[in-house]
């Protein structure tokens, strides 16, 4: 009877051991609806969600940018950069790669604007 005991112990301390982290879809900045650097991440035990953010300056609503990965935050915000106002809305979901990504290639170019672009959009996300 002991030994049932003690091998169902160690089976749930097991299996919550073998449980994997979140798999989630990341892109670091994307621009109108297009992402520019994607790729898969392992969540952290603590970060329960994968997330897609989307932020729409109140100025214009043709530029908008976005961007995906793991999260504990999954509150919308808004506020101010350099006078303009902008709101970032987050869609956040539980299971591996739910938060779906769409790449595309760059040229030279592109990708500098797109390190320059997930440089500031990096900070203003923090």
């Amino acid at each position: 009877m002991m030994n049932r005991i003690v091998l169902g112990v160690i089976a749930v301390i097991g299996f919550f051991t073998l449980t994997e982290a979140l798999t989630c879809n990341s892109c670091k900045v994307g621009v109108l609806g297009k992402c520019f650097l994607n790729s898969k991440v392992d969540c952290t035990a603590s970060i329960t969600n994968c997330f897609t953010a989307k932020a729409e300056f109140n100025v214009t609503d043709f530029l908008s940018l976005s961007t995906s990965g793991c999260t504990s935050d999954c509150n919308n915000t808004s506020g101010t950069i350099l006078g303009a106002g902008y709101s970032v809305t987050k869609f956040c979901c539980t299971t591996d790669l739910c938060n779906g990504a769409s790449a595309v290639q760059l040229s030279m170019a592109g990708a500098l604007s797109t390190a320059l672009l997930t440089s500031i959009w990096s900070s203003f996300m923090l």
